[in-house]
C-alpha cells in the first residue's frame, strides 16, 4: 500500500495556534528579555513611588422629613444619589472644607483638596463614601473628615434655605389675607350684609391653611444626613506594594517578549515550521535526524548498534522504497541548498547503505567535482576495485571513468562508490556520456543510484544532473534554509524536467562542550582510558504532523518496478 502524504488543513486553528505558539518559543532570548524588562520596571515602579495614604468615611444620605416615626416615611423621598454625589465633589464643598482646615493649620487651596478626593456609591444604599488619599495618615483622615463635614453642612444650609424661601413665599400669600380680613371685619362691625360674612369666612379658611404650611415646614427635621463611619488614619501605604507589582511587571513582560518574538516571527526569512517547509518546496518531509554526541568524525552511522540516527536513516530508505516515484526509476539526486555539502555527503553515503542492508545493488556516485571529500571522509571503509569492462574500454581514465571503490558496512553488506575528481571542466563531464551510463545502471533490477551533488543554489551542477535522475532529495537545517530559497528550488527543480521527492532535516553543527574542548593531553592527564561517553542523542520534536518521518518497520520489499 502506497502511504499519503497528507498536507495539514489551513483552517486546523488548533493546529495552526500551537504551531504559532510553538514557533514564538524558539525565541526564548526575547522572551527572557521581555520578562526582565518587566520585573525592572515592577521594581522601579515600587521602590521609586511615593507612598500615600487613604483614609474613608460614609455618610448617609436623608431628605428633611417632618415625623420619621410615621407609617410611610421614607428618608429616600426625593433623593438624587447621583447628584448628590456631583455636589460631594463640587468646589462649594471644598471651599467649605478648605476653610474648616485652614483653623486647624491646614492651609491647603480647595482646587488641591478635591484633587485627592474620591467619593463612591455603594449599589442600593443611600450612602456616599469619601476615600481621601494624601502623604501622611494623619493628613489623610483629617481631610476625608472635613470633606464628609462639609457635604452634610453644606446639605443642611441648602435644605434650610429652601424650607426659608417656601416659607416667604406662603408668608407673601398671607399678608394680603389678613389685610382684607381686617377690612371686612370692620364692615361687619357697621352692619354688613350676609355677603360680607361669607367672604370673611372663606378668607379666614385660607389664613388658616397657609399658617398650617408655614408651620409643618417649621416643624421639618432638617438633619441632611448621619457619617455613619468616621474616617481613622490608615495604619499602612496605599497601592500594590512590591510583590504584587513585580508579579504585574513579570506578566506585562512576558506579553511585551511575545510581542517582540511575534515582531521577530513575522520577520524571519527562515522557515518557521515542518507545515511551512512542506508548502515552500512542495513536497513532504521525509525524516528529521537526530543528533548523536559519539557520532562525531565518522561518516555511516549504519552500521553502529544502538543509533538513532542510523534508525533514522533506514526509515527514510523505506520510505523512499515505498514512494512511487522512486520506485519507478531507483534513482536518487542528493543536494543541499547552499554551503558547504557535508551533510548531505553524509545522508547520502548512509542511505546507500541502508539500500544495501535492504539487499539492493547500490551505486553511489559522488558528482561534487569542485570539493570532492566523500572517499576521504569514508577512510578505510572504501577499497578500490576494478571498473566494469565497458568503463576500461571508453573511458579516458578521468572522471568518472577513472576508479571505482566498494565500502563495506559493518553488518550491512557494502555498496560501489564512484568518488569525485577534480576537473578542468566540471559541466562538460557531468553531461558526458559515461556519466548517463552511470546511471542508466538503476535499470538493472535490484539496483539503486544515489548521486551526490553540489548546493543546488551555489552551482548548476545538480541542474545539470536533473534530466538524467528526476528525484531529487534536499538535505538542509530548518533554522538556516529560508523559504524564498526552497520555492526557488521547486521552481528550478521543476523546470529542468525533475521533481522533489521530499526533505531531509539535520541538526546542524553543535556547539563543542566543555569536555571535548579540553586538549588531548589534558583528557589523558585526567585518565584517557576511561569508559568512552555514551551517546546521547536530541529527539527530534514530534508534532503529531503527518509529514513526519514514518517509524522504521520490518517488511519485505516489493519487486523493482521496470
Amino acid at each position: 500500500m502506497t502511504p499519503v502524504n497528507r498536507v495539514l488543513d489551513d483552517q486546523d486553528e488548533p493546529a495552526l495556534l500551537r504551531d504559532q505558539f510553538r514557533q514564538l518559543l524558539r525565541y526564548r532570548a526575547l522572551l527572557a528579555l521581555g520578562v526582565v524588562i518587566g520585573l525592572i520596571g515592577g521594581g522601579y515602579l515600587a521602590l521609586s513611588g511615593e507612598d500615600t495614604y487613604t483614609a474613608t468615611g460614609e455618610v448617609l444620605v436623608r431628605s428633611a422629613i417632618s415625623d420619621p416615626f410615621a407609617s410611610g416615611a421614607t428618608a429616600d423621598k426625593g433623593i438624587n444619589i447621583g447628584s448628590e454625589r456631583q455636589t460631594a465633589v463640587s468646589d462649594t464643598v471644598g471651599t467649605l472644607a478648605a476653610g474648616t482646615l485652614l483653623k486647624k493649620g491646614d492651609d491647603v487651596a480647595a482646587r488641591e483638596l478635591l484633587a485627592g478626593l474620591q467619593v463612591t456609591n455603594p449599589p442600593n444604599t443611600l450612602t456616599l463614601r469619601f476615600a481621601y488619599t494624601g502623604a501622611t495618615p494623619e493628613q489623610s483622615r483629617a481631610r476625608a473628615e472635613a470633606l464628609a463635614g462639609a457635604y452634610l453642612a453644606h446639605r443642611k444650609a441648602r435644605t434650610e434655605e429652601s424650607i426659608k424661601n417656601i416659607s416667604d413665599g406662603y408668608r407673601a400669600q398671607l399678608d394680603p389675607l389678613e389685610e382684607k380680613r381686617d377690612l371686612l371685619e370692620k364692615q361687619i362691625g357697621v352692619g354688613a350684609a350676609d355677603d360680607v360674612t361669607s367672604a370673611r369666612a372663606n378668607i379666614i379658611v385660607s389664613i388658616s391653611e397657609l399658617s398650617r404650611k408655614i408651620s409643618e415646614l417649621k416643624a421639618l427635621d432638617t438633619t441632611p444626613g448621619y457619617l455613619n463611619k468616621k474616617p481613622v488614619a490608615p495604619t499602612s501605604p496605599t497601592g500594590p506594594g512590591l510583590p504584587l507589582l513585580l508579579g504585574l511587571g513579570g506578566v506585562v513582560g512576558l506579553a511585551l517578549g511575545l510581542l517582540l518574538s511575534w515582531v521577530r516571527l513575522v520577520f524571519d526569512p527562515a522557515v518557521r515550521s515542518t507545515r511551512e517547509l512542506v508548502r515552500s518546496l512542495g513536497a513532504p518531509l521525509l525524516g528529521t535526524l537526530p543528533r548523536e554526541r559519539g557520532a562525531a568524525g565518522s561518516v555511516l552511522a549504519i552500521g553502529r548498534s544502538g543509533s538513532r540516527l542510523a534508525e533514522e536513516y533506514r526509515a527514510v530508505a523505506f520510505r523512499l522504497a515505498y514512494d512511487p516515484s522512486f520506485a519507478e526509476s531507483r534513482r536518487l539526486l542528493v543536494t543541499s541548498p547552499r554551503g558547504d555539502n557535508e551533510e548531505a555527503a553524509a545522508a547520502a553515503a548512509n542511505l546507500a547503505a541502508a539500500f544495501a542492508e535492504m539487499g539492493r545493488d547500490v551505486l553511489l556516485v559522488e558528482a561534487d567535482l569542485r570539493t570532492p571529500s566523500l572517499a576521504g571522509a569514508l577512510g578505510s571503509a572504501a577499497h578500490e576495485v576494478r571498473p566494469p569492462r565497458w568503463a576500461a574500454e571508453e573511458g579516458d581514465g578521468s572522471w568518472p571513468t577513472g576508479g571505482r571503490s566498494n565500502v563495506d558496512v559493518p553488518g550491512s553488506g557494502a555498496f560501489a562508490l564512484i568518488p569525485g575528481t577534480t576537473v578542468d571542466n566540471v559541466p562538460r563531464a557531468l553531461t558526458s556520456t559515461p556519466v548517463g551510463r552511470i546511471v542508466a545502471e538503476a535499470d538493472r533490477p535490484g539496483s539503486v543510484v544515489i548521486v551526490l551533488a553540489p548546493p543546488v543554489l551555489s552551482y548548476a551542477d545538480a541542474v545539470a544532473l536533473v534530466d538524467r535522475v528526476e528525484g531529487v532529495m534536499i538535505v538542509c537545517d530548518p533554522r538556516a534554509v529560508h523559504r524564498s530559497d526552497l520555492e526557488r528550488i521547486r521552481e528550478i527543480i521543476g523546470a529542468s524536467g525533475g521533481h522533489v521527492l521530499g526533505a531531509l532535516l539535520h541538526p546542524g553543527r553543535r556547539r563543542l562542550t566543555r569536555s571535548e574542548r579540553r586538549p588531548k593531553s589534558a583528557r589523558r592527564r585526567n585518565g584517557g582510558d576511561g569508559p568512552t561517553p555514551t551517546a546521547e542523542p536530541d529527539a527530534p520534536e514530534i508534532t503529531g504532523d503527518p509529514t513526519e518521518t514514518l517509524g522504521l518497520r520490518s517488511l519485505t520489499l516489493p519487486a523493482a518496478r521496470r
